[in-house]
């Protein structure tokens, strides 16, 4: 029976992609970066400086380069919303008594912006940080099973990316791939969720066994 539920944060809790566009574009402007949006896309799950550096730009102007990402993306985060349906379902888990915890690459300044008070809903937050390896690398969902003292047999991971699935299975964890969010996929043997509303199904058909 599983206890504790991790979720990544944008794609399956949130749609930033309109917000990363606009932060993306303003900052390859600003510092005459000619690196598509689309190019962008194809890294999101990564963390934000590794995507500058598998794009291939001057590793001298990271930093600046994020500082930028980071002003840009923060005009408009207020835009970016957890739908009130997925509100829901996230208030209905914690009623079954089921623990929640948050996954991200996004730093926590702007994720905690996003979540306001929503942020109670999840006991254990892992944002990027210099002493955890970002995804997908198994540092963060290690460091909140190790925090929430549950075993990784009662622990699932819900994500959307290539990445997210790299990780679940270097932490040794049961994953499921959420279909709605930035990377769809058709894979045999991966566990899919075509909405958030089916992980009740998933959970109640786990119990049984």
């Amino acid at each position: 029976m599983f206890k504790l539920i991790i979720f990544d944060f944008d794609g399956v809790l949130i749609d930033s992609l309109g917000n990363m566009q606009y932060a993306w574009n303003k900052t390859c402007k600003k510092n005459n970066i000619n690196k598509s949006f689309n190019n962008y896309k194809k890294l999101i799950g990564l963390p934000f400086i590794e995507i500058l550096r598998k794009l291939d730009i001057d590793k001298k102007k990271f930093r600046l380069i994020e500082k930028n990402y980071n002003y840009f993306s923060s005009k408009k985060i207020n835009l970016v919303k957890i739908k009130k349906k997925d509100l829901k379902i996230l208030k209905d888990l914690l009623k079954k008594g089921y623990k929640l915890a948050l996954f991200t690459s996004k730093n926590s300044k702007r994720s905690l912006k996003i979540l306001g008070k929503n942020k109670k809903l999840f006991k254990y937050k892992v944002f990027p940080s210099k002493h955890l390896r970002g995804k997908p690398y198994p540092d963060g969902l290690n460091k909140i099973i190790n925090v929430s003292k549950i075993k990784k047999k009662e622990t699932i991971y819900i994500g959307d990316t290539i990445y997210d699935l790299k990780c679940s299975h270097l932490a040794k964890i049961k994953y499921l791939h959420a279909n709605w969010g930035y990377q769809k996929t058709k894979k045999k043997g991966i566990s899919k969720l075509n909405n958030l509303s089916q992980i009740k199904n998933f959970l109640e058909n786990a119990a049984k066994f």
